[in-house]
Parts: C-alpha cells; sequence; structure tokens
C-alpha cells in the first residue's frame, strides 16, 4: 500500500460581503451564509472582499483584502502605522462618525442586558487627537521601541504616535537612541511613560528581563539633559500576574504633580491616573456635580480624582484603594482637606462596613472586570440614596447595573465619556439613585 501523502490545507477564497454596523471590540459586523463575521478596519454600507483566518462553533474573523465600495465616511488615517499597529482601530472613520458608533455600541450593549437607559446618552468628547498621558511601548532586538501589532505580538515601530502627547514620543525615541549609546547592557524590554496635562513633567518606568542596573543613572541624567521635563525613572521587573512590578533601581523624582480640576494631585510611578488629559475635568465634574452631604464614599480611588473634588460639597469623604502604587499619593492628596484614605480592597471594606454608616453618596471607579456579584449585593443592602458608576467597559457594566436595579437603584442619567478617541475603548458615567 502506498503511504499517504499529507496535504497543505488551501487558504479559503476570498469572499464578497456587506459590512452592517460596528461591534465592540473595533471590529465590524457581516455575515456569511448566515454566520456572524468580524472584519476589522471597515465601515458600515462598505461592500468588502474578505478572507476568513479564524473560525468559531458561533462567528467567525476575517481580514478585508479589498474594499470594493468604499463608505463617504472613510477617511485617511492620520497615523502610518494605523492597521498594523493594535492601539487604535477606528482613524480611518471621522470623529463625529466614532462618537455616534460609540453611543450606539453602549445603547445596544445596556439593553440586550435588560437594563432600559435613558432617552438621551450624554456625550462628554473633546479634541481626539493628543490626548493620551500615558504610553507603554517595547523593545525589539536591537531596542527600537514599538507597539504590539494589530494581528501578533510582533513589534510595530513607533516613529509617531497621533493620539500621544508629544513628549511621550519624543521621549520614546530620545530614551531608544541614548540607552544603546549609555548602557547597551541595560538591555530594556518596555518603557511606561507618563506626563502631566501641560508636559511639564515626566515619569519613566523602565522594565528590564534581568535584574541589571548598569549604568542606570548614567542613562537618566543623559536623557535628563535632552529631555528636561523628564524628572523621575524607576528600572522595574514584571512580578507575577496580579502582582505590582518589582522596584530594583530609581533615579530623581518618584512622582510628579498633575493638575487638574482645580486641584494639584501628586502621582506616583505606576499608579492609576484618567489617560485623556483634555477630558479629565469634565469627567470629574460629571461625576461630582450636584452632589452634597454629610458622607460621601470614594471607592476604588486611586490618587483621590474624584475624593478630592468631592471634599467641597460633603462633611466627609472616605477614600478606598488597595494599590501600593497609589496608596501613599491618595493619602497625601487627601491631607487637611477633611477626608480620609483608607488602604483596603473594596470588598473587605464594605464587608466590614459598621451598622451606623450610612452614605450620602457612594462614587465606584472599578477595573474593567467591574464590581462582581458580592460588591453590588453589598452595595444595594447599603442603599445609599445616590451612587455614580464609573465604567470602562459597557459588558461588566451592564451586569453590574441589572443587579443595583435590582437591589432598589434608578438609573437617573448614563453618559459616554469618550476618553480613547480613535479606539474600541469607551468610558461611561452612571449616576443612580435608591428608590
Amino acid at each position: 500500500m502506498k503511504p499517504l501523502r499529507r496535504v497543505a490545507a488551501q487558504p479559503a477564497e476570498p469572499q464578497l460581503v456587506q459590512i452592517e454596523k460596528p461591534v465592540y471590540g473595533g471590529a465590524f459586523l457581516a455575515h456569511v451564509e448566515g454566520k456572524a463575521v468580524f472584519v476589522p478596519l471597515t465601515l458600515p454600507g462598505e461592500q468588502a472582499r474578505v478572507r476568513i483566518v479564524q473560525s468559531r462553533s458561533g462567528y467567525l474573523t476575517a481580514e478585508a483584502e479589498e474594499i470594493v465600495s468604499p463608505s463617504p465616511e472613510r477617511v485617511v488615517p492620520a497615523c502610518p502605522h494605523f492597521g498594523a499597529c493594535g492601539g487604535c482601530h477606528y482613524q480611518h472613520a471621522d470623529y463625529a462618525t466614532q462618537l455616534t458608533w460609540k453611543r450606539t455600541i453602549l445603547r445596544e450593549t445596556l439593553e440586550r442586558g435588560d437594563v432600559q437607559t435613558p432617552a438621551e446618552i450624554d456625550v462628554l468628547s473633546a479634541d481626539p487627537w493628543a490626548y493620551r498621558n500615558r504610553i507603554r511601548l517595547a523593545f525589539d532586538a536591537a531596542g527600537n521601541p514599538g507597539y504590539r501589532g494589530r494581528r501578533s505580538h510582533a513589534l510595530v515601530p513607533a516613529s509617531e504616535c497621533p493620539i500621544a502627547a508629544p513628549l511621550l514620543v519624543k521621549a520614546a525615541l530620545t530614551f531608544a537612541e541614548v540607552a544603546r549609546q549609555v548602557a547597551p547592557a541595560l538591555r530594556p524590554t518596555e518603557l511606561a511613560l507618563f506626563c502631566n496635562a501641560d508636559e511639564t513633567a515626566l515619569l519613566a518606568t523602565v522594565f528590564g528581563a534581568t535584574p541589571a542596573k548598569a549604568r542606570f543613572n548614567q542613562l537618566a541624567l543623559a536623557l535628563h539633559e535632552q529631555i528636561p521635563a523628564f524628572t523621575g525613572a524607576e528600572l522595574a521587573m514584571e512580578a507575577r500576574a496580579g502582582q505590582p512590578p518589582r522596584s530594583l533601581a530609581q533615579w530623581g523624582a518618584a512622582s510628579l504633580d498633575y493638575s487638574a480640576a482645580g486641584f494639584g494631585y501628586r502621582v506616583d510611578h505606576g499608579a492609576f491616573f484618567q489617560v485623556n488629559r483634555w477630558l479629565v475635568d469634565a469627567l470629574v465634574e460629571r461625576v461630582t456635580a450636584g452632589q452634597k452631604g454629610n458622607l460621601a464614599w470614594d471607592l476604588f480611588a486611586g490618587v483621590g480624582l474624584f475624593a478630592r473634588k468631592l471634599t467641597g460639597a460633603f462633611e466627609r469623604v472616605l477614600a478606598v484603594e488597595s494599590a501600593p502604587s497609589a496608596t501613599a499619593a491618595l493619602a497625601h492628596n487627601l491631607r487637611g482637606a477633611g477626608a480620609k484614605a483608607v488602604t483596603a480592597e473594596t470588598l473587605a471594606f464594605l464587608s466590614h462596613v459598621r451598622a451606623d454608616q450610612h452614605p450620602d453618596l457612594i462614587v465606584v471607579d472599578p477595573p474593567r472586570t467591574g464590581l462582581g456579584a458580592e460588591t453590588t449585593a453589598l452595595l444595594g443592602k447599603l442603599a445609599a440614596p445616590a451612587l455614580v458608576y464609573v465604567s470602562c467597559d459597557p459588558a461588566t457594566l451592564t451586569r453590574d447595573l441589572r443587579a443595583l436595579v435590582a437591589s432598589g437603584y434608578t438609573i437617573d442619567s448614563v453618559a459616554l465619556a469618550d476618553l480613547f478617541p480613535q479606539t474600541f475603548h469607551l468610558e461611561t458615567v452612571v449616576r443612580l439613585r435608591h428608590c
């Protein structure tokens, strides 16, 4: 008997599809033989010739090989790396169209989860370019900085990035050049950069594959000479998932001052702070406007962005945060303001609340995973008269709102805060009251 020959699978032939609408995650919906297919970098109304690259039981993923019938809403992307870089998803559409998509996606997500929304979803938006105050890049074997690719983890060179503050891009390119000259043995794997709103102060966290400290101070001094706004650096090693990075060395300042919403905030290396420097003030106003009373809680408080503002309208403010990178700055930012910083996980804090504590307002700004069943159940039992939920994921927001509404809360307003223009990401501010 002749041995069987192994025949290589032939790639599927391109198929002509009609692009229907955007879906959360950055792709656009079409159908092939009744099956949903998700196609990035297309636009609703376009006909595209696509090649299927992945097949799942419930859907297909495809790449567009040709736009047969372009949409009139298609524009030339501002960034030459768009499409290859995984950072942006919507640069091929004008900004007004992006906002329309996001509002529609938010409403559909909420209503699909049986959460009734107000007739109007407000939109907070600003300049869609140069807004990011924080970026994180990786390095290739030659020490060149870049972002991870859209289709793979391959590195896409970052010669420019129009959504980032110009100082950040300049610093990344300068760092790569200086590192090759001053500290070639350092071999950085990633670089995180954070600047204040007016680009007068800059912090860098350098991640290394090995705990090499060789010439780190010389590297930082050389970078400071070329970029005077660069005031502090940290050399760190990534820890296990869920653990903060391990600091190996520091140079200069360990924090910077960030002016926002009428206050100055200390922000330390690695601490969370809202990324859109044009929209921070509007976000704080949306969360805090009209709120007043005796006691307010700010849960997942970060460095106190909302808590500090609330001190002007409440007799007491209690801010809860557990991240080691934020707790010291939170205490500093609230000192002398009639507020108290509590270092604790939100769930643990709520589980040990005294029966006589009755906040008039609770603000929650959880990570992408949302609040979860235990936290929403405890919030429902507390029944604070007012609750404001700041969310960065519409799916987990929908899940949590459904539970909060079932416990007696009513949604007063929903606002889309577009903190991430040119991407599919969206922030939502929901104001609720307890019946």
